[in-house]
């Protein structure tokens, strides 16, 4: 029997479990490393040096240690930022995660798309330019969540998130002008689809959510090649860089494909 893959998925905390759920379910044969930088939560709280300064040093030490086939960067804004970096410094094949704004404008009815995520991403150079590229006549909203990642996490834990704070981040995405509104919004902050079902509930009129999940998990198969049909699910590792463990390993158990992380 050859060798197992292996595939190590990095986000600032949990919010890459989002996308380590879809791909999962696309390679279950695969041996999975998740890494939550959450030392360094949040990013979008950061400054772009220094997430480079961190983000490509730390993934020196990763890779050496575990060797992966592949990496993930599940979030935006370490992919809008460090990607060029870390394709030039290692050799190991990265798949990035960047705003669906290409998909999103494509699909829309009213022409009308906004964009959520971190701050530093929808400010960000990278973000821009895939409007220039991409819009297609749309007119994109940009919309800057301050917290909607830590309320994610925060969710994810159990804690108490109110209705009215997830209301105040996402209304601005959802704007009107006459017969014209938004019908499409993209979640540029992997952290977000954690909290999709209330975001449904919340919004003020039904739009399409753009989770980029299930594109990176279909990358990650043309890279790497489709399940070859292994008996048994791989063992699955989970690093926080803090050193503490944000979430009972069992409660984890769903993103993983029903394995509990060692």
């Amino acid at each position: 029997m050859p060798s197992r893959q292996t595939i190590l998925v990095f986000d600032t905390g949990l919010g890459g479990l989002t996308v380590l759920r879809e791909i999962v379910r696309a390679r279950p044969d695969v041996h999975y490393i998740y890494v939550a930088d959450d030392a360094f939560f949040p990013y979008g709280h950061r400054s772009e040096d220094q997430i480079i300064a961190r983000v490509v040093p730390l993934f020196g030490r990763l890779l050496e240690e575990h060797a992966p086939d592949l990496a993930v960067i599940a979030c935006n804004t370490a992919s809008t930022l460090v990607l060029s970096h870390l394709r030039a410094e290692y050799k190991t094949p990265f798949v990035g995660t960047v705003p669906a704004i290409k998909p999103a404008c494509a699909s829309s009815k009213s022409r009308r798309v906004s964009v959520l995520g971190t701050r530093g991403t929808v400010k960000r150079e990278y973000t821009q330019a895939l409007i220039r590229d991409f819009a297609n006549g749309c007119q994109v909203t940009l919309v800057g969540s301050a917290e909607l990642a830590s309320l994610a996490e925060s969710a994810l834990r159990g804690g108490e998130v109110s209705d009215a704070a997830l209301l105040q981040e996402i209304a601005p995405c959802f704007v009107e002008d006459g017969e014209s509104r938004t019908d499409t919004v993209v979640l540029a902050c992997t952290h977000y689809p954690l909290l999709m079902d209330r975001l449904v509930t919340l919004a003020p009129w039904p739009v399409e959510w753009i989770d980029p999940a299930p594109a990176i998990a279909r990358r990650v198969v043309d890279l790497l090649g489709p399940d070859p049909g292994e008996a048994e699910p791989a063992n699955a590792e989970l690093i926080f860089t803090s050193g503490r463990s944000q979430l009972p390993r069992k409660a984890l158990a769903p993103f993983f494909g029903g394995r509990i992380p060692a």
